[in-house]
């Protein structure tokens, strides 16, 4: 297996810009701690047939043949509480990859939507209260998403079909579509080359 080239260009928050602002942002010993509106949340239609565009994503340009990343806490404690970082195209087109706490209990996933969302999940309860990194990298045709919890490589999550010729921007995001009061401390965003190799 290739060794994942880490980002290493921090990201000043100056730089990005919020796709619905969050109910409260504060820098604090070199964090940035955003505070979810109560009902946040990104979806579309699939299944429930809902459209949600209001999560809380500060995104700035992810170009072809680069890589973002973030790092996180999770204190997650109630249902579908997430956090992670988004790919935004447009109003429907987007990724959101991350951790979720779903059905009791933290779940690494991913929502690929382009017209309608759909979802995968996996249980990950070995990363609660470890600090977790999520990166994704594009390059040609494709993102690939990776994840991992402190002190462990990261693992292979998804790769996504993902046109040369769009234009997207990326970076971290919260969501706490079923309560007030959810704060999620972002430790780093960071920005480097696309990965080399998909293994």
């Amino acid at each position: 297996m290739s060794e994942i080239a880490r980002a290493t260009a921090s990201i000043d928050r100056s730089e990005g810009a919020w796709t619905t602002p969050p109910a409260a942002v504060e820098a604090r010993d070199g964090m940035l701690l955003v505070t979810a509106a109560a009902g946040s949340d990104a979806w579309r239609l699939t299944s429930y047939g809902f459209v949600h565009d209001t999560e809380h994503a500060l995104v700035a340009p992810l170009p072809d043949g680069s890589a973002m990343e973030v790092e996180f806490e999770i204190p997650f404690e109630a249902q579908f509480d997430q956090a992670g970082l988004f790919v935004r195209v447009d109003d429907t087109r987007w990724v959101k990859a991350g951790i979720e706490y779903a059905d009791g209990a933290l779940q690494l996933g991913a929502v690929v939507t382009d017209g309608m969302s759909d979802w995968s999940l996996a249980p990950v309860p070995e990363w609660s209260g470890r600090r977790i990194t999520v990166r994704i990298s594009r390059d040609g045709t494709a993102l690939t998403v990776r994840a991992g919890a402190a002190g462990e490589a990261l693992r292979l999550v998804r790769v996504v079909p993902f046109a040369t010729d769009l234009e997207a921007s990326a970076g971290p995001f919260v969501c706490a579509p079923s309560r007030a009061g959810l704060t999620v401390p972002f430790t780093a965003w960071r920005r480097g080359d696309a990965d080399a190799d998909l293994h």
